[in-house]
C-alpha cells in the first residue's frame, strides 16, 4: 500500500470535511450550555434558601468592608451542607448525562469517520495490502463503559488536586510559601499528566468499539496493541496535533491580552465581548483539532502498512507496476546470455 501519513490524513479530513468538526462542536457546546444553565439555576435556588435579616440588610447598606463581611458571614452561616449536597447531586447527574450523551455522540462521529475512510480505501483498492478483518456490529454498552472509566479517572484527578492543595496547606507553616506552592504545583502537574494520558488512551479505545465491534476491555486491549505495533504513527499524530493545540492556545492568550490593555479606553461590554469571542473561537479550534487527531487514529487503523515480502521486487508506490500481477521473483535466466557460451551447442539446441 502506498505510504500515507495518518497525521496528514487527519489535517486533510478537518479541512476537506469540516462537517466532522461542526458535529463535534454541536454536541459538546450543547452539553456545555446545558451544564452552565443547570449550575446557574442551582446557584440561584441556593441563594433563595438563604435567610437575610433586617440587621444584615442594614450592615450591607453601610458598604463598610468590615460590616459587609460580617453580614455575609452571618447570611452564609450554616448553609455549607446544603451547598455541598446540591453540588454532589448536580455533579453526579451531569456525569451520568455526559456518559450517555458522549457515548451516543462519539458513536455517530466515529461511524461517519469510518465510512469516510473506508470509502477512500475502496478507491485505493488497487494498492497492495492485507485487508483488515472487521468484526461484527458494534454496541453502545462498551462506549458507556469506557466513558464511565473516563469519568472515574476525572474524579480521581480532581481528588488528587484537592489532596495536593491540602498537602501544601499542611506543609506551609513549616516552610516558606514558595516551597508550599511548589509542592502543590508539582503534585498537580503529575496528577494532570496521569489524567491526560489515561483520558487519551480511553478515548483511543472508543475507535475499536465502533470499528471492530469490541467490548470495553477488548477495545482497551486493541488500543494497547495499536500503541505497540504502530507506536511511531500514533506518537506522530498525537505530537503534531498537540503542537497545533498549543499554538492555538498561545495565539488565543495573546489575543485576549490585547483587549485587556484597552480597559481604560474601551467600554467594559466591548472588552467582555471580545474576550468571549476569542474564547469561543479557541474552543472551536480545539474541537476541530480533536476531531482531526481522532481521524488520524482512524486512518492508522483503516490504512495498515504495506506487507513487504522478502525476495520480491517492491516497485515504487503509486506506479502502474504496483499490482499483484507485476510483482514476481527475479529468478528467471535468459539461456542466450554469454555466460552460458561454454555449454556445448548441442546441449543448448
Amino acid at each position: 500500500m502506498p505510504s500515507r501519513s495518518p497525521t496528514l490524513e487527519g489535517f486533510r479530513t478537518i479541512f476537506c470535511r469540516p462537517s466532522f468538526g461542526f458535529a463535534e462542536i454541536s454536541w459538546r457546546w450543547s452539553f456545555g450550555a446545558a451544564c452552565c444553565l443547570l449550575f446557574t439555576f442551582s446557584f440561584f435556588e441556593y441563594l433563595d434558601t438563604l435567610s437575610v435579616t433586617r440587621l444584615d440588610e442594614l450592615l450591607l447598606r453601610t458598604r463598610h468592608p468590615t460590616l459587609v463581611s460580617q453580614a455575609i458571614t452571618h447570611i452564609f452561616r450554616g448553609s455549607g451542607l446544603r451547598a455541598l449536597e446540591t453540588m454532589v447531586v448536580l455533579v453526579a447527574a451531569l456525569a451520568l448525562g455526559w456518559i450517555v450523551v458522549a457515548a451516543i455522540a462519539r458513536a455517530a462521529t466515529l461511524r461517519a469517520l469510518l465510512a469516510y475512510f473506508r470509502e477512500r480505501a475502496s478507491i485505493l483498492s488497487s494498492e497492495i495490502a492485507q485487508p483488515r478483518v472487521r468484526a461484527g456490529n458494534w454496541r453502545l454498552q462498551p462506549l458507556l463503559g469506557l466513558n464511565f472509566f473516563r469519568t472515574g479517572v476525572t474524579l480521581a484527578a480532581t481528588v488528587g488536586c484537592i489532596a495536593a492543595f491540602l498537602l501544601s496547606a499542611i506543609a506551609s507553616p513549616s516552610m516558606s510559601p514558595g516551597s508550599a506552592s511548589l509542592i502543590f504545583l508539582c503534585t498537580a502537574m503529575l496528577v494532570w499528566l496521569a489524567w491526560s494520558f489515561l483520558n487519551w488512551f480511553l478515548s483511543l479505545a472508543t475507535v475499536f468499539v465502533v470499528a471492530d465491534g469490541r467490548d470495553t476491555f477488548g477495545a482497551i486491549s486493541a488500543a494497547v496493541r495499536l500503541c505497540r505495533d504502530r507506536a511511531g504513527s500514533v506518537f506522530a499524530a498525537g505530537t503534531w496535533f498537540g503542537l497545533a493545540h498549543v499554538a492555538a492556545f498561545v495565539i488565543a492568550t495573546s489575543l485576549v491580552v490585547f483587549p485587556l490593555g484597552l480597559a481604560g479606553v474601551v467600554p467594559r461590554g466591548v472588552i467582555f465581548g471580545g474576550i468571549l469571542i476569542v474564547t469561543l473561537l479557541y474552543f472551536a479550534v480545539a474541537d476541530f483539532l480533536y476531531m482531526g487527531r481522532l481521524a488520524a487514529y482512524v486512518a492508522i487503523i483503516e490504512f495498515p502498512p504495506p506487507v513487504v515480502v522478502p525476495g520480491f521486487a517492491q516497485p515504487f508506490a503509486g506506479s502502474p507496476l504496483h499490482s499483484p500481477l507485476s510483482i514476481e521473483p527475479q529468478t528467471r535466466v535468459d539461456p542466450d546470455e554469454l555466460i552460458l557460451s561454454d555449454v556445448p551447442t548441442q546441449a543448448r539446441s
